[in-house]
């Protein structure tokens, strides 16, 4: 583990009385000329809550605990796997004064924030100093049962509002809770609780990933003024100090979006000093400097500073910058250059009183990474870990000790009533949880004779809108530019389109289009921009308004399945912070042959099945849509202790004969196959698994195919069984249950569909990866030919297509003939 002793720490617990400084105005950025206007009268009630003095030394506190969580998590608990625990001290420190601003002057118990990965010791410490969190969690971080590595709304003990694990995926979140937000309140206005402001604290490094990108430009999203990013902008990410300086390509970036862009540069001291006599030559030193000659310069010792910043200057300049700095001692000209306003919590505070209300706004706050600690600035310090005797350097500077790290402030000390009335502030009541709408088992609807699932998609929804008006009301559909491509024309207009600010539809007069695309704030399906991160993102929080307000939606997302590679990291992670919803895939396959291999999918149906919290569904008819749909609704708003999960329907454009289906009358019969194809599948033989010669097993419109085959080998006198698999994911989950005690009429279904008595060789067929149905070898023992796609496709016809990756009804009746010997 690396350790920084090379340079002393130079920290500053804060100043009572720190000079005025003027501001000017570029992008709003806060820097030398003009003054401040005062703050608005709501916003004194918060400001007044602590005065400078008293909040930088609950900053000075925040960091001294957030750099023991860490501390004690790596040199303090008995590691006998030798495996490193890691932690972010350096990172957290940057973090500190900004988080401790934010928490003990602005926020309120109805905002929402998001808090970067590798600050989450900070948010424990604030938490703990708010009474949120109890000591015995202090010493348990990336501990079993105890703090996470990363904030984790579903899984550390204490207040967190977003998982923020996946950088830049978590940045993102509060926009999409923010516009999950807007949509509750319009559709549901006298039940949906008011929502404060959604804040996200970020890294300057994870504007490097595409997801922030994609979300600030949606246009929805330049709407939404109760955003608000903060950037710890401390110019360095893992590996390095960034190279150039990007902050105008930033600001401009955002600015373009419509976004208010506020920019913090420098404390109150280093402002002063510029606004001297001889201090415009100072401000263009600092300003000018690399941002590499920074970071070297905060790890020079006291002595040395004077020199690198009059270094490479003109005679006339050098002459009037060492005229500036000649009345400070070394070790206060060390401390001035560290004078940034990330780090002047008067300066944060003015800036979150001057935030519009009316747009999202980004905060670029210049800090320094590390700043407090012995590894402050220094280009590797990203995972490094303070020594024991660094520790007890940062002791002294807090005030604190390190044989006991964990003191809160006593409660009749000015610190300690400032934390008691920010907790009271704060302080969440518990929101009704409105139980969601009834799911009824099936609609009552019979299918078209022959239709394909992507179709029948687009019946159902219209059919639940007709048939359950109450559960229909509930539904919220959104797409990347694919509505139409992919049958949700009929819903949309039955529903509208929601937008934060409706518009004007200009063909609604016009004859020929059949498509009537209503934007109100009453609409029901949201349409993004071809982005499909923001779709599964957007998914994920409409998702959760139950958890965060109490009132249950039930978000379908429909986009091309060859995409879901795209979203699948942003899907899974919200996933993981518990936001639940319907995602659609369609078309799909090889079958979409004619579109070329750019648009044929076949790892689809893999990846998705081994995604936790998600049932993978591929149903080949509509009536089993009908009713794996209405399951997974119904499962959308459970506990997980209860079944709740999440969604993936693959779907086919590729129109089947429903009768193929062969669904029982007899209304017994009905139900038990109602029950099978909610628990991944049934067999369509009518002889019994005993007579099987060889079991044909299919899943999705490949199974038109599937039963063809089969006839083809009766003809040739090899009886062939028929298992149609409407969820390769519940059937492996049947695999795995069988060991567990208390096996349930669901964990046995592989039972019945291969019962053990009867063996008979399998050959599985998909439109995707063979991969996907592998594991049915392992049921019983059989012997097996797994066909699937495994190359990339091409322009051709359907049945050349087949042909091409071998799943055509010849290939099928070949490894069927192979496995019987025939």
């Amino acid at each position: 583990m690396t350790q920084f002793e090379d340079a002393p720490a130079v920290r500053d617990a804060g100043e009572a009385a720190r000079p005025e400084h003027d501001a000017h105005e570029e992008h709003v950025q806060f820097e030398t000329s003009t003054q401040l206007d005062p703050p608005s009268a709501n916003d004194r009630p918060l400001r007044a809550s602590a005065d400078a003095e008293v909040l930088d030394e609950i900053a000075q506190r925040v960091l001294w605990l957030a750099t023991s969580i860490i501390d004690a998590a790596n040199r303090g608990r008995e590691n006998p796997d030798g495996v490193k625990v890691g932690g972010h001290q350096s990172s957290s420190a940057s973090m500190a004064g900004i988080m401790t601003a934010l928490w003990l002057t602005r926020l309120r118990a109805e905002d929402r924030v998001s808090v970067k990965p590798h600050a989450s010791p900070v948010l424990h410490a604030l938490n703990y100093l708010l009474g949120d969190l109890g000591e015995e969690y202090l010493t348990r971080l990336r501990a079993q049962g105890g703090l996470q590595p990363y904030p984790s709304r579903t899984k550390d003990p204490d207040t967190v509002d977003f998982s923020t694990g996946s950088v830049g995926i978590g940045a993102t979140a509060p926009v999409w809770a923010a516009l999950s937000h807007r949509y509750l309140s319009d559709r549901f206005p006298e039940t949906t609780p008011p929502a404060g402001r959604f804040y996200s604290l970020l890294g300057d490094a994870e504007l490097d990933e595409g997801a922030v990108w994609e979300a600030i430009i949606d246009p929805e999203v330049r709407g939404l003024g109760e955003v608000v990013w903060i950037v710890d902008l401390n110019r360095q990410s893992l590996d390095r100090v960034i190279p150039d300086v990007q902050i105008q390509r930033l600001q401009g970036m955002f600015a373009a979006a419509d976004w208010q862009v506020l920019t913090l540069t420098w404390g109150r001291r280093l402002s002063a000093l510029f606004a001297a006599e001889g201090g415009a030559v100072f401000e263009r030193r600092m300003r000018e400097m690399p941002n590499e000659e920074y970071q070297r310069l905060l790890r020079s010792h006291p002595d040395e500073v004077r020199e690198r910043l009059l270094a490479g200057m003109g005679a006339e300049d050098r002459e009037a910058l060492a005229a500036l700095l000649e009345p400070y001692t070394p070790v206060e000209l060390a401390e001035l250059v560290r004078d940034l306003a990330g780090h002047d919590l008067s300066c944060l505070v003015d800036a979150f009183g001057r935030i519009d209300d009316t747009r999202p706004t980004v905060v670029f706050a210049y800090t320094i990474k590390g700043r407090g600690l012995a590894t402050e600035g220094h280009p590797g310090n990203h995972a490094a870990q303070l020594t024991g005797e660094q520790m007890e350097d940062l002791a002294r500077a807090s005030g604190m000790e390190v044989s006991d790290p964990w003191q809160r402030f006593a409660p009749d000390t000015p610190a300690g009533r400032a934390l008691a009335e920010a907790a009271a502030r704060l302080r969440r009541e518990p929101i009704p949880q409105e139980s969601g709408p009834r799911i009824p088992a099936e609609l009552g609807y019979s299918p078209k004779a022959t239709t394909s699932t992507q179709a029948a998609l687009g019946r159902f929804l219209s059919d639940l809108h007709r048939a359950q008006p109450e559960v229909a009301a509930h539904v919220v559909t959104l797409s990347p530019d694919v509505a139409t491509s992919t049958n949700l024309g009929g819903w949309i207009n039955k529903t509208g389109v929601w937008s934060i600010a409706g518009r004007a539809d200009w063909f609604a007069d016009d004859r020929e289009r059949v498509m009537r695309w209503r934007e109100t704030e009453k609409g029901q399906h949201i349409e993004l921009g071809i982005a499909e991160v923001n779709l599964v993102s957007l998914a994920g929080e409409l998702g959760s308004t139950g958890s965060r307000w109490g009132r249950t939606l039930l978000p379908i997302a429909a986009l091309y399945d060859p995409f879901i590679n795209r979203a699948l990291e942003p899907w899974t992670f919200s996933l993981y912070a518990g936001g639940r919803s319907i995602v659609i895939g369609t078309p799909s396959g090889v079958t979409l042959a004619p579109e070329g291999g750019a648009h044929q999918s076949f790892n689809t149906p893999s990846v998705t099945l081994e995604i936790p919290g998600l049932t993978s569904w591929e149903p080949a008819f509509a009536q089993d849509l009908e009713w794996a749909m209405l399951d997974a609704m119904r499962r959308l708003g459970l506990p997980e202790a209860e079944g709740g999960e999440a969604a993936y329907f693959r779907l086919s454009t590729r129109p089947v004969d429903q009768a193929l289906a062969r669904v029982p009358n007899d209304p017994v019969l009905r139900e038990r196959r109602r029950e099978q194809v909610l628990a991944g599948g049934y067999r369509l033989s009518a002889h019994p698994a005993a007579e099987d010669v060889v079991t044909l097993v299919g899943a999705g419109a490949i199974m038109t195919e599937v039963l063809a085959a089969a006839e083809r080998l009766e003809a040739l006198g090899v009886r062939a069984g028929v298992v149609c698999v409407t969820s390769p994911a519940r059937l492996f989950r049947s695999l795995q249950a069988r060991s567990q005690v208390g096996e349930s009429r669901r964990s046995a279904i592989v039972d019945q569909l291969f019962p053990a008595a009867s063996p008979a060789p399998l050959v599985t067929v998909m439109d995707g990866h063979p991969h996907t149905l592998a594991f049915l070898a392992g049921v019983r023992g059989d012997r097996t030919r797994n066909l699937g796609v495994t190359q990339f496709g091409q322009a051709s016809g359907v049945s050349e297509a087949y042909r091409i990756h071998g799943i055509d009804t010849d290939s099928i009746v070949r490894a069927g003939l192979d496995l019987t010997g025939r």
